[in-house]
C-alpha cells in the first residue's frame, strides 16, 4: 500500500461514496474508515466494500483526542479526507451544542492530531477539509454565485459551525504551513441519502401517501448535485489540488424547493402506476423556518478550468437514478425508519 488514507464520516451520506470511489478505485490505498456510528452513521450503506483487502473500518470519535492520536499512530496516515460532521439545519436550531462540539473541536483536534503525528514534515501529505455553500449566507440576485472568495455570512448553528472549521483549517494552514485543502458544496443527492433529508423524505411521503411537508410557500433556491459526482470531485481535488486553495463545487443545478416537489411528485406518480398529480395533492406548506436562507447558487468554474472537472448527470438524469434507486431499495429506508439499521451495523461492527 502506497498510501494509507484516513476517511472521517465515512458511513454517512457522502461519505460512504467518497469512501467507495477510493476504495474501488485505488487498490494500491489503504482506506481508513472512521465513523462514530451516530444516527446518520449506517455501515449498510458501503456493505458492498466491507471485505476489500484495502479496506478497513474503525468506530470512533473524531472528538475523543486520546483515541484519534492512538489511530495516527497505528496507521501512520499520509492523508485526511474530513468529511464527519452533523449537518441538519432543522437539528442545529434545536441543539446547536452538539454541532459546536463535532463541527468545530472534532476538527480542531484532528487538526493538531494530524500535525503532532507528522512532526512538520509535511512532503507527500494533505489534509483535505470537506465544507459547504451554506458559509456564504445567501443570496437574493439571480445574477449573483458564490465564489472562492465571496465574504462569510453564516446564518445558521450548522453554518455558523461549518464557517468556523473552515477558519481554523485555514489558520493552521497560515499558522504552521500545514497542507490543507478546502471545497465547499452545493445540496447533494442521491442514493443512500438519510431519509430526514428533502428528496428522500419526499419519496419516502409518496410511497406512504403522507403529507409533503414544504416551509413557507417553498420559494427557496438550492443548487443541486449528484453526489457519487461530488465524491469524483473529492478524488481529483485530493489528488491535484493545490496545497492552501479552496475550490467550490456545485452541479449549476437550481430549483425552487416547490419545483423539486412537484418534478419528485410526477416522476413517482409515473414509477409507481399512480393517477398523474395524485402525489401533488400531498404538498403541505408549514410554517418557515427560522432564518431559513433564500438562495444558495455555485460558481465551479475553478474547479472546472484548473482541474478539469465537471457534473457526469444532469439533474433530471440524477434524479431519476435516485428515485429508481429507493424503488429498488425500500428495505433501507425501512430499516432506518424502524431503527433495523442501528442494529445491523452493531452486528458488522463485531464481525469487522
Amino acid at each position: 500500500m502506497n498510501k494509507i488514507i484516513l476517511i472521517t464520516g465515512g458511513a454517512g451520506f457522502i461519505g460512504s461514496h467518497v469512501v467507495r470511489q477510493f476504495v474501488t478505485n485505488y487498490p494500491q490505498y489503504h482506506i481508513v474508515n472512521l465513523d462514530a456510528l451516530t444516527y446518520a452513521g449506517n455501515l449498510e450503506n458501503i456493505v458492498d466494500i466491507a471485505t476489500f483487502p484495502n479496506y478497513t473500518f474503525e468506530k470512533g470519535d473524531i472528538t475523543d483526542i486520546l483515541f484519534v492520536e492512538k489511530l495516527f499512530l497505528k496507521y501512520n496516515f499520509d492523508g485526511v479526507i474530513h468529511l464527519a460532521a452533523e449537518s441538519h439545519v432543522d437539528r442545529s436550531i434545536a441543539d446547536p451544542m452538539a454541532f459546536v462540539l463535532t463541527n468545530v473541536i472534532g476538527t480542531v483536534n484532528l487538526l493538531n492530531t494530524a500535525k503532532n503525528a507528522w512532526k512538520s514534515n509535511f512532503e507527500g501529505k494533505r489534509f483535505y477539509h470537506v465544507s459547504t455553500d451554506e458559509v456564504y449566507g445567501e443570496l437574493h440576485n439571480l445574477d449573483e454565485f458564490f465564489v472562492e472568495t465571496t465574504k462569510y455570512n453564516p446564518r445558521s448553528p450548522y453554518s455558523a459551525s461549518k464557517a468556523s472549521s473552515d477558519h481554523f483549517v485555514r489558520a493552521y494552514h497560515n499558522t504552521y504551513k500545514f497542507p490543507v485543502i478546502i471545497s465547499n458544496c452545493s445540496n447533494n443527492y442521491g442514493p443512500n441519502h438519510f431519509p430526514e433529508k428533502l428528496i428522500p423524505l419526499m419519496i419516502n411521503n409518496i410511497r406512504n401517501k403522507k403529507p409533503l411537508p414544504v416551509y413557507g410557500k417553498g420559494e427557496n433556491v438550492r443548487d443541486w448535485l449528484y453526489v457519487i459526482d461530488h465524491a469524483r470531485a473529492i478524488d481529483v481535488i485530493f489528488h491535484n489540488g493545490i496545497i492552501g486553495e479552496t475550490y467550490n463545487i456545485g452541479g449549476n443545478n437550481e430549483w425552487k424547493n416547490i419545483d423539486l416537489v412537484k418534478l419528485l411528485c410526477s416522476t413517482m406518480d409515473e414509477k409507481l402506476g399512480r393517477k398523474k398529480g395524485e402525489s401533488e395533492e400531498l404538498i403541505t406548506y408549514i410554517a418557515d423556518r427560522a432564518g431559513h436562507d433564500l438562495r444558495y447558487a455555485i460558481n465551479a468554474s475553478k474547479l472546472m478550468n484548473e482541474l478539469g472537472w465537471s457534473p457526469s448527470v444532469t439533474f433530471e438524469e440524477g434524479l431519476a437514478k435516485t428515485v429508481d434507486w429507493y424503488l429498488s431499495n425500500w428495505d433501507w429506508i425501512d430499516h432506518i425508519t424502524n431503527g433495523d439499521y442501528q442494529k445491523y451495523y452493531e452486528e458488522m461492527y463485531k464481525i469487522g
